[in-house]
């Protein structure tokens, strides 16, 4: 495993974290016992897994703690998230001491603000960040984060506002190979103000469900986005995956995000143990060779909001 330092907070964590909703939920939402989530956890660790993330909404905080709990402290890095829209400081304050119990712990390394569009962002500063920041002084939180909502904030227009007010050590970001808008508004000024990176979204169904693809190429040739061979081409991104370069399409998915500069973690779901092998494998491989990242940066690097389909969560709703 390969690890890195998480922005200005100095926390070393490892490149590959494991998100702990989308629609796996560590197996539970694909019908894994608790137990069998708790193993595939444990698995995480012995591949040199530190950084944990989940939320309230995900129903998975209880799961996650039961599985940490023997692991010292000073070794794994957990975030944890709460949903302020219309919420009072008082209520994430609330919030926040759920997840302590739930999570077992007596400090969450990052609480992030979870799902911040940017019309809820004025409230989110002004009603809840105060609370939080009390509870920080308490020793209750350490660093504070805010999540975006890729769907309907393609631009990042809520993260760039994060950065420049100062509170925020810690953003999470939409970025995959079709969707490259944060590389021009969003990491120059995480670099410049040092705030730490958690990538979601990297790979999607678009990458895994060959039906989605198609289609959604065919949409941006039709825009006139896109030269008309995708739209007739059985594999579009067949060039990609050959002998010295990625072994899969999520493979390559994968390699994109984790050697953007200004990426520091790159998150991912699974429940099963497979899949997190090769994802950890993945992220941890080398970058894609140079012509190949060069021809998506040409195809996709000018294409805001493609592939930002939500999952649902199991628990609660979808972030909006």
């Amino acid at each position: 495993m390969q690890y890195t330092t998480l922005g200005r907070t100095g926390l070393k964590v490892s490149v590959a974290g494991l998100g702990c909703g989308g629609n796996s939920r560590l197996g539970l939402g694909t019908g894994k016992s608790e137990a069998e989530a708790i193993a595939l956890v444990h698995k995480a660790l012995d591949l040199g897994v530190t950084f944990f993330d989940t939320a309230a909404s995900y129903g998975t905080e209880e799961v996650l703690g039961r599985a940490l709990k023997k692991v010292p402290r000073e070794k794994i890095v957990i975030a944890t998230k709460t949903h302020v829209g219309g919420t009072s400081g008082a209520r994430a304050v609330e919030s926040l001491e759920a997840s302590l119990r739930r999570l077992r712990i007596d400090m969450i390394d990052v609480y992030e603000l979870h799902g911040v569009s940017p019309a809820a962002y004025d409230h989110a500063r002004e009603a809840v960040v105060p609370a939080l920041l009390k509870e920080r002084e308490k020793g209750k939180i350490r660093f504070l984060g805010v999540t975006e909502t890729a769907p309907v904030d393609p631009d990042h227009r809520m993260v760039a506002r994060a950065i420049a007010d100062g509170f925020f050590d810690v953003v999470m970001v939409a970025f995959h190979m079709m969707h490259q808008s944060a590389r021009r508004t969003v990491f120059p000024l995480t670099l410049e103000h040092g705030v730490g990176t958690l990538i979601m979204f990297a790979v999607r169904n678009i990458f895994s469900r060959k039906s989605r693809l198609n289609a959604a190429l065919q949409e941006l040739v039709a825009a006139g986005n896109l030269p008309h061979s995708f739209a007739e081409a059985e594999d579009p991104l067949g060039f990609l995956v050959h002998p010295g370069s990625a072994k899969t399409l999520p493979d390559a998915a994968y390699r994109f995000v984790r050697h953007e500069r200004g990426v520091d973690v790159v998150l991912f779901g699974t429940g099963e143990s497979e899949h997190l092998k090769a994802n950890i494998a993945s992220i941890n491989a080398p970058p894609l060779p140079a012509p190949d990242q060069a021809r998506l940066v040409e195809l996709f690097g000018d294409l805001p909001g493609v592939g930002l389909d939500l999952p649902g969560f199991a628990g609660g709703p979808a972030p909006l």
